[in-house]
């Protein structure tokens, strides 16, 4: 422990700078940027994920029994150049391979769908396991239980959560933040986020969350497109009231240096196996509504979420086609092995809205309308049963987006209360 021994004086700082700040909201600490977030960014210096800034939080896991939420992202960068957009040239060491060599008690690790390395399709169940290279309990929040139950935190004191998310809200992984905050507050047992940025962070955008149509693919009634990154949801979600029985974690989050809501951010390592570049994430909000459709939005090929196609769109009016087969992440995609008729979008500039051009073109263009909305899913990604009414009503793209924007307007003002950086 003598390594730890360095952020003794640190930690003393730390204190006092609690002491000072009273006007911080009962249950949550927020540490602070070296340069006030009210200061404008300078844009010359590297961002800085909260999993590098170790002197914030290392001090906080002296001497605790620690539980980590984890998955392929929760890395600690090595070079000052973080916004390398290729993961084989950036040079990183995992989390929990950190805390070890710093002899912290990491007693078990909590992993997300897709698993602790990232390997596992979307939705798929994942068992719990040990982990071979360093003999640690996996414990799978996407299996038997999504949320840590009170015996699988028995012999934790403190949970850290690190994870990268993409601000999409049926991307699981807020749903698994929600969860693991809920359990923490039901045993007290005080949570660390260390914040990331969010790649689509510059807009908020889609229709709002209705409370009926609640699952794991939105838990909470925000906008599909939510602007914040998941230190700042963290807070909203504590806050808010909208853990179960209105509780309260005992919440820390760690924050990004260097970042705002506009800077752009290339993710060095992909998130999930299905998303595996800027373009994919980028497009990911407007196409992964049709992950709750019966058309295929790439998965099965090497171009996920940039283009779609399905068997029963009109091929006389696309030119392109593609036939999606078992791979990577994809053990089974929709229409396997098929050729599917379409649009290729991986040369489509970046954007910065929830588009709806691509699924009601997909609509128009299929022969047989009923297959498109087969699946029960749809209500679910879109998190209201207005948006396939909608369609199938022939509204245009304009006359939809204009029924989202009260909803977007109000969660905006609550939003607005807990953002960390500048917009």
């Amino acid at each position: 422990m003598g390594f730890l021994s360095m952020f003794k004086s640190t930690f003393l700082l730390w204190v006092l700078w609690m002491s000072a700040c009273g006007n911080q909201p009962k249950g949550q600490t927020v540490l602070n940027e070296t340069v006030p977030s009210a200061v404008p960014i300078d844009s010359v210096k590297p961002i800085t994920v909260a999993a590098n800034r170790t002197a914030e939080y290392l001090p906080l896991l002296e001497g605790k029994r620690v539980g980590v939420v984890a998955n392929q992202t929760s890395v600690i960068f090595k070079n000052i150049n973080e916004n390398a957009s290729d993961e084989n040239n950036i040079g990183y060491t995992h989390l929990i391979d950190s805390l070890l060599a710093l002899q912290i008690d990491i007693k078990k690790v909590f992993a997300p769908e897709h698993g602790f390395r990232g390997k596992f399709d979307a939705g798929e169940k994942v068992k719990d396991d040990v982990d071979t290279k360093t003999g640690l309990a996996l414990i799978s929040l996407h299996g038997k239980n999504r949320k840590p139950t009170a015996s699988q935190l028995q012999d934790v004191d403190m949970v850290l959560f690190d994870i990268q998310d993409v601000g999409v809200r049926f991307y699981t992984y807020i749903a698994t933040l929600q969860l693991v905050m809920e359990a923490c507050a039901e045993n007290n047992i005080p949570i660390i986020v260390l914040d990331r940025p969010n790649p689509n962070a510059r807009y908020v955008d889609g229709p709002t969350m209705e409370p009926e149509h609640t699952s794991f693919l939105g838990m909470t009634e925000i906008p599909l497109v939510y602007g914040m990154t998941i230190g700042e949801y963290a807070t909203m979600i504590n806050e808010e009231g909208w853990l179960s029985e209105k509780g309260k974690a005992d919440l820390t989050v760690i924050p990004l240096a260097h970042w705002d809501h506009k800077s752009h951010y290339s993710l060095p390592i992909r998130p999930s196996p299905n998303l595996p570049n800027d373009l994919a994430i980028n497009l990911y909000p407007s196409l992964g509504l049709f992950e709750g459709t019966d058309i295929n939005a790439g998965r099965g090929t090497e171009f996920q979420f940039q283009r779609y196609g399905a068997p029963f769109l009109n091929k006389e009016n696309y030119v392109f086609e593609y036939i999606p087969k078992p791979n990577f992440g994809s053990k089974y995609p929709k229409h396997d092995g098929v050729v599917c008729y379409g649009k290729d979008l991986s040369e489509f500039p970046a954007i910065s809205e929830v588009s709806l051009q691509w699924l009601l073109d997909a609509y128009r263009n299929a022969t047989d309308k009923k297959r498109v909305f087969l699946t029960e899913g749809f209500t679910k990604h879109a998190g209201t049963e207005k948006l396939q009414q909608q369609i199938e009503a022939g509204l245009s793209e304009a006359e939809i987006k204009a029924s989202w924007q009260a909803g977007i307007d109000r969660f905006k003002q609550i939003r607005e209360k807990y953002l960390l950086y500048p917009e």
